[in-house]
């Protein structure tokens, strides 16, 4: 039954009650004067009683949200997402949350987006922009992710309904293949590289192309992720990129050299010299420039090895791409490869990282030809062939040599097998 309470709030509005379509009892907070709360609680009680009696249709309930601010609601996406934002319920990484918090924040920028309302229409409004991000020369794989912020942020918005439909459902996906591939460094590179570098950017890079690790992998590492014993790092799942935990096998000799560089202290110092903005974890383990693309790119050119060739370019991440070229080059079986590179399949770890060279695919047809081709057997069987061979057996083959005559012949046999030569069965 509709109707207000006696005395009014600390606002000086009285409290409205009314039973809504579902037969449960709402509040609501009405004016400074009972009788026209009152009125407001029985006009929308007869609302109600006319919906659930099918009278008038149920007001949509993302309607009460249209005013909602933009921001507000990218807010509530953003924390949702640290809650469990991915797909198998695990929390987005720091890295993807900063970049999703930052994309949402444009795009509200660049459309002038106040409330939820100024989401109607989007589509077009939204093509717009990226046809003039990819004038500006925008690579497709970072449209790819710009448009993914804002259509990922409309479907959560339908899915708790402060949404009616999703306004980019007919965007369609940007195909975010990239331009140019990665390349695995040769081992004549990879010691050029170290002999220019400084020693901790030398641990860092032989680190990344020992374990395949990311540059934010890298940087999250401490001294105790470092395992002495086992010969290994600790991958925790809070900052891995599969967030799952993980064990990385590392080479006895560097796991000693590791252990001493963080053991000296500089690490803490060079973060402080050269990435203030960053705080670096206590005891980390190595020490991450805040640009290591940009960095090893002044280090390519100071060892003199190209950035882009035919087989690719160079870049920070490329340092996964050798270590994967690496491990099959060493023996690797598939499965082997892919734990190490800890791909949940194997096809990315073959088809995405793994490269082959020229010069390991002449290797390997030489290898296949030492099983097939044996010269000695070749040479005896042609030896052994032609002492036998007769003038009458050769008239049936004129335009043969001696060493070629069918097997059967040449042997003397007195009751050969019947045989074919130039698509015709021959019987003596």
């Amino acid at each position: 039954m509709a109707g207000a309470r006696q005395k009014p709030s600390t606002s000086g509005r009285f409290q409205g009650f009314y039973t809504d379509e579902h037969g449960k009892k709402k509040y609501f907070t009405g004016s400074k004067k009972r009788k026209d709360t009152v009125r407001m609680a029985q006009g929308l009680e007869e609302n109600a009683r006319k919906v659930r009696e099918g009278y008038r249709k149920p007001k949509p309930t993302h309607m009460k949200h249209r005013d909602r601010p933009y921001g507000d609601v990218v807010s509530e996406h953003i924390e949702w997402g640290k809650l469990q934002g991915r797909r198998d319920g695990k929390p987005w990484s720091e890295y993807h949350t900063s970049r999703k918090k930052r994309y949402l924040d444009s795009w509200g920028e660049t459309l002038e987006l106040k409330t939820l309302a100024d989401l109607d229409n989007l589509l077009p409004r939204v093509r717009a922009t990226l046809q003039e991000l990819s004038s500006r020369g925008k690579a497709p794989k970072t449209l790819a992710n710009v448009a993914e912020a804002i259509t990922s942020f409309c479907r959560w918005c339908v899915i708790n309904q402060y949404l009616c439909e999703n306004p980019l459902e007919k965007l369609g996906k940007i195909d975010g293949t990239p331009q140019s591939v990665y390349r695995a460094m040769t081992t004549d590179e990879i010691r050029q590289l170290l002999e220019v570098v400084p020693e901790y950017l030398q641990i860092l890079y032989v680190t990344a192309m020992t374990t395949g690790l990311r540059a934010g992998e890298l940087r999250s590492l401490t001294r105790d992720h470092l395992d002495l014993e086992n010969n290994g790092l600790s991958l925790k799942a809070g900052w891995t990129k599969n967030r799952k935990a993980a064990f990385q096998p590392l080479p006895a000799r560097l796991v000693e050299r590791l252990d001493a560089f963080s053991a000296s202290g500089i690490v803490p110092g060079l973060y402080q010299q050269y990435f203030r903005k960053f705080t670096c974890p206590a005891d980390a383990l190595l020490y991450v420039p805040s640009h290591p693309a940009r960095t090893l790119d002044e280090d390519l050119k100071r060892a003199g090895i190209p950035k882009t060739t035919p087989k690719g370019k160079l870049s920070f991440h490329a340092l996964r791409t050798c270590y994967v070229t690496l491990v099959y080059e060493a023996g690797a079986t598939v499965k082997e490869a892919q734990s190490l590179a800890r791909h949940s399949k194997p096809e990315l770890t073959a088809n995405i990282y793994g490269r082959t060279r020229d010069e390991r695919l002449a290797e390997v047809t030489e290898r296949v030809a030492d099983r097939v081709l044996l010269e000695e057997m070749g040479a005896n069987m042609v030896h052994e062939d032609e002492a036998v061979v007769t003038d009458s057996e050769h008239k049936l083959f004129p335009n043969l040599p001696l060493t070629q005559q069918p097997q059967e012949w040449r042997r003397g046999e007195s009751n050969p097998r019947p045989v074919m030569f130039q698509g015709k069965r021959l019987h003596v």
